[in-house]
């Protein structure tokens, strides 16, 4: 089955050719992080213009590269939210047109839900059940998958997302959009252990159960990242011109608690689930700080550890099409009359 699938829910205008959910034909992405930097962050009436001029060519490219025609398209897969309004319309008008145009079946998928099958791309196949840490600009969740498409949130952020904190905390440090990459660059020149910054632990003691396991309360393994930031946020006023070796020692010290703060609860999920498989999914997912110590907890807690490339952990429409070739085989096509984009969409 190959699935033609669009994705523009930010600042990328993507298209991709995905066989059978797991083999990519082709990844074409229209980035406007150049547009955006001038900014300092993303615009949405910006992107959505942007979006706009990109679709049309992205869609073209993808085919071209594929080296399929039309009618070797089975479905037309789209990403419906969450994200931002203006630049979901693009992405959806463009899929539901071409759908009706091209008489093509059309799925709509959940963004997050691409993140998540992202670790489907491949010859490698994440076992159920699983315990997923997605991470993203605007998420930061724990997610129970008992199989396709049955996701159970156990564990979510109370304030900031992961991503949102490394804009932010890049912004208190002046450094260029996006901040997520630059404070990484710049953090493997510091000294992580400068700044002992706090790691915000909402969980009570656990307690076990008859089998040994280990229990926490409903919602104890929520993220709290706001206080992370004031905490960089208060370092930065107590120096009127920091120094690019003060600006790298926080930039390191920062991301290791972040770091921790995610390991610490993905380790207790793993130990509360019992899961067969852990996946890591999400633009934060690209961090390779992140990626190393989930990799050393999953040793630890002797499970299976699964995480995309690095070509799919941020925005792309890869992701969209393995998602949508399982999203089908559950429930089937959309209706394309029916399809609005929904920027609060979510996952559970």
């Amino acid at each position: 089955m190959n699935i033609l699938a669009i994705e523009s829910s930010c600042d990328e205008t993507a298209a991709a050719i995905v066989k059978d959910g797991r083999e990519v034909l082709s990844n074409v992405v229209a980035s406007q992080i150049d547009i955006h930097a001038k900014y300092g962050g993303v615009v949405p009436e910006v992107a959505a213009r942007a979006h706009v001029q990109s679709i049309i060519p992205v869609v073209k490219e993808s085919l071209s590269k594929a080296k399929i025609n039309w009618k070797e398209i089975d479905a037309i897969a789209v990403t419906q939210g969450p994200g931002l309004v203006g630049s979901l319309i693009v992405g959806t008008e463009t899929a539901r047109t071409l759908s009706i145009l091209k008489n093509k079946p059309l799925i709509a998928v959940n963004h997050l839900e691409g993140h998540i099958y992202a670790n489907w791309i491949g010859k490698n196949q994440p076992q159920f059940p699983l315990v997923a840490l997605l991470v993203s600009g605007g998420h930061t969740m724990l997610i129970e998958v008992e199989d396709h498409y049955k996701f159970k949130i156990i564990g979510q952020t109370r304030d900031d997302a992961a991503g949102e904190a490394f804009d932010k905390v890049a912004a208190l440090l002046t450094l260029h959009y996006p901040g997520g990459p630059n404070i990484s660059k710049l953090a493997e020149k510091g000294n992580e252990n400068k700044y002992k910054f706090p790691i915000i632990d909402l969980t009570p003691e656990p307690k076990r159960n008859a089998d040994g396991f280990l229990e926490y309360p409903e919602a104890s393994l929520d993220f709290s990242l706001s206080g992370l930031k004031t905490a960089v946020l208060n370092v930065v006023k107590q120096s009127k011109s920091l120094s690019e070796k003060e600006k790298s020692d926080i930039s390191a010290s920062f991301q290791k608690t972040l770091v921790d703060t995610l390991v610490q609860n993905s380790t207790r999920a793993i130990e509360k689930s019992q899961p067969k498989s852990f996946i890591l999914s999400g633009g934060v997912a690209a961090n390779k700080e992140l990626r190393e110590k989930l990799e050393k907890m999953r040793k630890d807690l002797n499970v299976k550890f699964y995480m995309p490339d690095i070509a799919y952990c941020t925005d792309n429409a890869v992701m969209i099409g393995a998602a949508a070739y399982y999203k089908q085989k559950e429930f089937g096509f959309t209706e394309p009359k029916n399809l609005e984009p929904d920027p609060n969409l979510k996952l559970a």
